[in-house]
């Protein structure tokens, strides 16, 4: 009993002290264990996360382009030589029958089997009329000559020169038929089908076709959105900022009105779409789908981060800055604007570009407000219907077609660019311009 008793209760104070002692390291080291743990799983979801957007996205900086002799024949464009008195004709005509005949011509078709030639047609976009016809309009002097164009191939091709159709399943149950991979394959060692860089999804707008979708129109409608907010956000957000923490009084008003800011910030942003739509649109008659309104809900929804972190880098200005200048003479607006705010400048720079990064990246409130519509082409001014990057992302997850997939994973690694680009930015501005006391 005796020997039992010591075991479980040892005698020694020292003892005693030495296994607490190393109770605590087991128990920080099972700490450290969790911690590292924890921020191993959360790098391998962001590790899985990036791997995907990348692996499905990586393609969409490439497009599959077919070159081919296009004669711009005067009997198809302008039979009745009319394009001086009424140049509208050039818009109306019949640009596919050239590629076409670009078509029939290069592959050896006989024009006569339509099945054939309709095999051929649907290997290019039909996006290749709007490209002939912009090219006449630009330079009528081309009718009755030969030029060298690269078309865009079809969604479909495209996704078949990337790798991305089994080729080994049986013809039925593909989109793309063993007769157009045969000439693929001698299209590609003649050099007419190859693989260029997508300028144009950064340049296009909004198309059916996936081939000759980009996100031009959804970058521009962001850009305005970002220029309104920041116009507006800023300014407002720092001046009620400074206001709150340097000359207004401490009162159950001015409490309620910080309580009512630091919830304001943790609203979801669709209630801000909500506030949108009945405020701008249904009371002020703002147009939809403009990039006006969507520029002032973001404004909205931007606002309570710009006031929380203007007022934190005010709060983090010594009292001795104040007092030193209030000693000097200096008035209380002097002090303010002449001291405190260029040494809490930083902050306010910091905060102002985490608020217009997170709202590059909301949708909800865009959505309500009419930023899902259709726009090809480029808005002149925020007045007009545009929409934005993230709703673009949106409308093309919600495209059946598997060339989207493609599209919707290339918006997304522009857009997480655009956002880790402004964040660090702003780890930048911060180290570049802070002061430590």
């Amino acid at each position: 009993m005796t020997e039992i008793a010591t075991s479980v209760f040892p005698r020694s104070p020292a003892a005693r002290r030495d296994i607490g002692i190393k109770r605590r390291y087991a128990a920080e080291r099972r700490f450290r264990a969790y911690g590292v743990a924890a921020i191993l799983i959360g790098l391998l979801f962001l590790f899985v996360l990036l791997w995907t957007v990348v692996s499905k996205g990586y393609t969409a900086f490439q497009q599959t382009t077919i070159t081919l002799p296009i004669e711009f024949a005067e009997k198809v464009i302008d039979p009745k030589n009319e394009r001086a008195a009424n140049p509208a004709k050039l818009m109306s005509a019949n640009y596919p029958l050239l590629v076409r005949d670009a078509l029939v011509k290069t592959l050896g078709i006989d024009p006569a089997n339509r099945a054939e030639v309709k095999k051929a047609t649907d290997m290019v976009s039909a996006s290749a009329r709007t490209q002939l016809r912009d090219i006449v309009v630009a330079n009528p002097a081309v009718i009755g000559t030969t030029l060298n164009v690269s078309l865009l191939a079809s969604g479909d091709i495209d996704s078949a020169n990337k790798g991305q159709i089994n080729l080994e399943v049986e013809e039925s149950k593909r989109k793309v038929n063993d007769r157009q991979l045969a000439w693929m394959k001698t299209l590609s060692e003649d050099g007419v089908l190859s693989k260029e860089f997508n300028t144009g999804i950064f340049t296009s707008g909004a198309s059916s076709r996936p081939e000759a979708s980009g996100i031009g129109v959804a970058a521009l409608g962001s850009l305005y959105m970002m220029l309104i907010v920041l116009v507006l956000a800023l300014p407002i957000g720092v001046a009620a900022s400074i206001y709150l923490e340097e000359f207004a009084p401490k009162n159950r008003l001015t409490d309620l009105i910080e309580v009512n800011i630091n919830n304001l910030a943790a609203v979801p942003s669709i209630v801000y779409g909500l506030l949108g739509l009945s405020i701008f649109i249904n009371f002020a008659g703002m147009p939809r789908s403009a990039a006006l309104v969507g520029g002032l809900v973001l404004t909205l929804m931007t606002l309570p981060t710009i006031i929380i972190a203007t007022r934190a880098a005010l709060k983090a200005v010594p009292p001795s800055i104040r007092s030193a200048a209030l000693g000097l003479g200096a008035s209380k607006m002097q002090m303010v604007f002449h001291h405190v705010l260029p040494l809490a400048a930083p902050g306010v720079l910091t905060g102002t570009i985490i608020g217009l990064a997170h709202a590059l990246g909301e949708t909800a409130p865009l959505l309500l407000i009419g930023m899902v519509a259709f726009v090809v082409d480029y808005p002149g001014s925020p007045m007009e219907p545009s929409t934005a990057l993230p709703v673009q992302i949106y409308m093309w997850a919600n495209e059946a077609e598997r060339a989207f997939v493609e599209r919707t994973s290339g918006a997304i690694i522009i857009l997480l660019i655009f956002l880790v680009v402004m964040n660090l930015g702003a780890i930048l501005l911060r180290r570049r311009f802070e002061r430590r006391w």
